[in-house]
């Protein structure tokens, strides 16, 4: 894991905090695992599984974007490699390892990175990956930091987006709309008491904000069943237009089909309830529809098939919900009630 080596000097001149390679040798090198060389060369070395694809995967995440800038760092470095395993896990990926790329702001401290290696072990036990190297800057202003995630698949066998066709099921996993409702919360701290939110309900809402539950333990079922898949990041509604594009096919689902966890259910009748008061968002609804971090993952599913691929994912411990059906033609249309659609503007998180 190499970089430029620079420490800002303090207001006496000097730094006593550790240097780049003894934060290295101090934090991630007992992270590095077999082929990354004990974090002392240039590079690392993997081969995958004979009869195996790699499948590579790379999101970028900067403070008071993607994160607040006041959050815990263990968290920062969990929702950095989860954001990339929901990727793998969306193309039946099995991981494997990741790259890291950290810029470090002016003001890091030894026990903010200490915490941050904390975070990538305790995640790296629970989804059986490891650290393969990286690079560490200088990032004066804020922290941002880089995940390249790297799995394996059988040969051929990756499963794209734009493999939708008509006739498939779209299937949902998990719930949708909790962490967009979550950072409503989190962006305006006292609107779950304004409107009578019960703090279980929040806390939940804002939990699955903070820290995404990548779907790994369904990537067989999307391997074994679906014709496509993507992780739901940016938005269920955009997301969804953009496996029908890539698909060349129209996708319809029904709003009242969605999953909602009881939170969200809760977080939506008590924000209509008080909407044209200061503050409330003025349709909730589509804030969990298009709102975006949800790191589930959208299958398209031969109908023959839909069955087992739920069951898969029960077994798994993943509830998956049929919401709607792909068709020939072109875009995406959410029906509400009386089957009248829905207009949800863009539909998706957008990043310009």
């Amino acid at each position: 894991m190499t970089g430029a080596g620079d420490r800002p000097p303090d207001a006496a001149g000097a730094d006593t905090r550790p240097g780049e390679f003894e934060l290295i040798a101090r934090v991630f090198a007992p992270l590095a695992g077999e082929g990354a060389l004990g974090l002392v060369d240039d590079a690392a070395g993997f081969a995958p599984p004979p009869g195996h694809d790699l499948v590579l995967t790379k999101d970028a995440l900067a403070a008071d974007v993607h994160f607040f800038r006041a959050d815990p760092w263990d968290a920062v470095a969990r929702k950095a490699l989860r954001v990339n395993l929901s990727d793998l896990a969306s193309k039946g990926a099995e991981p494997v390892g990741y790259l890291l790329g950290l810029g470090l702001p002016s003001d890091w401290t030894l026990a903010d990175v200490d915490a941050f290696g904390r975070g990538l072990a305790a995640d790296q036990a629970e989804y059986g990956i490891r650290l393969f190297g990286g690079d560490t800057i200088r990032s004066p202003d804020r922290l941002v930091l880089s995940v390249t995630a790297i799995g394996t698949v059988p040969a051929g066998r990756m499963v794209r987006r734009g493999g939708a066709c008509p006739g498939d099921l779209i299937v949902v996993t998990g719930t949708i709309g909790d962490a967009a409702l979550g950072l409503a919360l989190r962006l305006d701290p006292d609107l779950a008491a304004r409107v009578g939110l019960p703090d279980a309900d929040r806390d939940h809402l804002l939990d699955r904000y903070l820290l995404p539950q990548p779907r790994t333990a369904v990537a067989a079922a999307v391997l074994a069943h679906a014709s496509g898949a993507m992780d739901i990041s940016d938005g269920l509604v955009g997301d969804l237009a953009k496996m029908a594009a890539a698909s060349s096919a129209h996708i319809q689902i029904d709003a009242a089909l969605v999953p909602l966890s009881e939170a969200a259910r809760a977080a939506i009748a008590r924000l209509e309830g008080h909407q044209g008061d200061a503050g409330v968002p003025a349709d909730p609804l589509r804030t969990a529809l298009t709102g975006g971090d949800d790191y589930e993952i959208a299958a398209a599913v031969p109908e023959m098939q839909v069955d087992a691929f739920v069951a898969d994912c029960l077994a798994a411990g993943v509830p998956a919900t049929v919401i709607g059906r792909v068709t020939a033609g072109e875009g995406v249309r959410v029906n509400g009630r009386d089957s009248a659609p829905l207009d949800l503007g863009g539909g998706s998180f957008r990043h310009f």
